[in-house]
């Protein structure tokens, strides 16, 4: 009798938890609104950054941009970084060197006979919230902060793509972080990674994966967030309250579980898993950053809301987010990462 008494304590004390912290990640979600998400991709999806195009200089006002947020915010800079800037150069004939640009004036001049100027300068923008118990277990959320930039005199703003995204982030750490300025911070370490050259070939988060900030091996998942802003006019259903999911179950079904579940528990979106199957033609499991870390064994979801008809022309602007769809979108990858950051069990890959 007294055992089952016990047993049956311990799972109502569990329970409990598990309440406590669905209740306090609610609270904290409700910090994301569409006013917020709106201010700040009026900023970065401005003609102003110039279609943040790698290399050149709305690139760099983007770049400022983010770092200053996080600053601003009292977010910290990542380890290994120069000043939140992780930076790499890309020689663009070949795309596929990426390489540190922090090298001494030897090192310059001969990579400048070797490969001409014919090298772009960018950075990744990283930021952390050291978990309270388990900091040495790494979440990564992450958005590519470029776009294409200007063709002519049209602008690509990139507002959807992959503007929305990277203010999903944002709003995303500050919000974790009002937790832990409230004795509520996660229990494991949240990296807020924004990648750079991601329209050049997924390079930026290429770069990470080669010169991890954190140990691949201690980093449980990665969160991508590209384009979630809009509607997919082709989709079929026509309801607009989903979100496209890839990846979830490829390598965690525990990941896919936690996913599943704290939809439904919190916003309960459509979940839609149309471009997660293996023989999709678009493959867009292979065309967002996610990827990168996916071939490093490492658990991920991809967020996505589907191309348009501005998916990479001069119409994808601010005006045209649907940003009651962006917010709630936004806090379901928030209530998604609070859980995997606080919860008992590790996400791990599975054992074939």
């Amino acid at each position: 009798m007294k055992k089952t008494n016990t047993l049956t304590l311990i799972f109502f004390l569990a329970l409990n938890y598990s309440c406590s912290q669905e209740s306090i990640s609610v609270k904290y979600s409700n910090t994301i609104t569409e006013n917020n998400l709106k201010d700040l991709l009026y900023v970065y999806a401005s003609d102003e950054f110039e279609g943040r195009e790698t290399g050149k200089k709305g690139q760099k006002l983007a770049v400022n941009f983010l770092r200053d947020f996080y600053k601003e915010n009292k977010i910290d800079a990542a380890n290994n970084t120069d000043d939140y800037f992780q930076k790499l150069r890309i020689n663009m004939p070949g795309k596929s060197i990426t390489v540190p640009y922090t090298f001494p004036d030897s090192v310059r001049t001969f990579r400048k006979k070797m490969f001409g100027e014919n090298w772009l300068e960018t950075e990744n923008v990283a930021a952390i919230i050291k978990g309270s118990e388990k900091p040495n277990e790494y979440i990564i959320l992450s958005a590519h902060l470029d776009h294409v930039g200007k063709r002519g005199t049209d602008i690509y703003n990139g507002a959807d793509d992959d503007g929305s995204g990277s203010v999903a982030l944002l709003e995303i750490a500050q919000a974790f972080k009002m937790a832990e300025m409230e004795g509520n911070g996660p229990k494991r370490s949240i990296i807020f990674l924004h990648v750079t050259a991601e329209e050049r070939g997924l390079l930026g988060s290429g770069f990470y994966v080669d010169n991890p900030l954190y140990p691949l091996e201690q980093t449980i998942t990665n969160l991508n967030v590209d384009m979630i802003g809009r509607v997919d006019p082709e989709r079929e259903a026509k309801n607009t309250d989903y979100i496209y999911l890839i990846g979830s179950d490829r390598l965690s079904s525990k990941l896919h579980e936690v996913s599943e579940s704290i939809n439904k528990s919190t916003v309960n979106l459509d979940l839609d898993y149309k471009f997660n199957a293996l023989d999709d033609p678009n493959n867009f499991y292979g065309r967002s950053d996610h990827y990168n870390f996916a071939k490093n064994n490492i658990p991920v979801i991809f967020y996505f809301s589907g191309t348009h008809e501005d998916y990479h022309g001069p119409g994808d602007d601010p005006d045209k987010i649907m940003y009651d769809l962006l917010t709630i979108r936004t806090k379901l990858i928030f209530h998604t990462a609070w859980e995997i950051a606080n919860m008992e069990e590790t996400i791990k890959v599975d054992v074939e």
